[in-house]
Order: structure tokens, then sequence, then C-alpha cells
């Protein structure tokens, strides 16, 4: 056992736990943060994602031991800061959740999409949400909800009409 301190969704946690834990168990049940789901634990579905200093990992893949004092680890309960988020509204407004299970990840992942590319075409959605699996195939949904996120953060930037 060793005893990490994290910075997660902008709060310092400390955990004492085996290094080769996985991350999406260390935000779960010792952070009690239970968004992040488990899919597959092999980083293949994207259900796990979360952001580690801004970029998306895979926390079932992504043991606490590799994560720096200084690294800042955000979930699905801290992309909001206590609100729902552009792209959470976005989701809800276009009705993109059918089981809900996968779209923790789906947000995080359209989250950090937004970010690096505030203006994405249809192929860069695509790409950039290639590793999330839906089982219900909501992707047309997915990519809608992108796109008027996309156009909300404009507007926002303007500060006119803002919701």
């Amino acid at each position: 056992m060793a005893v990490y301190n994290l910075s997660l969704n902008g709060k310092k946690v400390k955990v004492d736990v085996e290094p080769d834990m996985p991350l999406l168990w260390v935000i779960r049940d010792f952070a009690d943060l239970k968004g992040t789901k488990f899919g597959c634990g092999m980083a293949l579905c994207g259900a796990c994602t979360i952001h580690l200093n801004g970029q998306p990992a895979r926390a079932c893949q992504t043991p606490v031991s590799s994560v720096g004092k200084n690294d800042k680890i955000t979930t699905i309960e801290g992309i909001g800061e206590g609100k729902l988020s552009i792209i959470q509204k976005a989701w809800i407004e276009e009705q993109v959740p059918q089981c809900g299970y996968c779209q923790s990840g789906q947000i995080m992942s359209a989250a950090a999409l937004l970010k690096s590319n505030p203006t994405p075409t249809d192929a860069d959605i695509d790409v950039a949400m290639s590793g999330n699996l839906c089982r219900c195939g909501t992707y047309d949904r997915i990519r809608k909800a992108i796109h008027r996120a996309s156009d909300e953060m404009k507007v926002a930037e303007k500060g006119i009409g803002q919701r």
C-alpha cells in the first residue's frame, strides 16, 4: 500500500491504495464518485473516460501510481463545476442517452474534443469519438449534441443568448 495525494475535480484527495490499482477504482471506491463507469476493463469501450490534465484518459487502465501529485483528474462530476456544462445541456436537449451507461465517457470525450477543436466537422467528431462505444447506437444524436454544444459555446463566448 502507498499513499497518494490526488487532485480530483479541483479537490485534494488522499488515498492509501496499492500502486497498481486502476484509477477507476480509486475514483469509484475511495473518492465515492460513481459517474465514471466500468465497461470492458481493457480501455476499449470508453465508459471509464476521465480527463487527466485536460486530456481524455481511460481510468480502467491508468494505475494510480502513474498519476503525479500535480496532475489534475476531472471526472463527469467535475466537468460542470457544480452545474450542468454546455455539453451536458446539449446532451439533454438532443435526448442522447438511451440506457445511459456509456454517456459519462461519451461526454468526457466530447468535452475534450470541443476544448481542442471548438468547431469540429462530422469527420472530426467521428475520429474523436471512435474510442467510445454505445451499445444503443445513439451515435447520430451524439454528433448532433456535439454540434449543438459547439454552437452554444460560440454564443456564450459572445455573451449573448446564454441559457
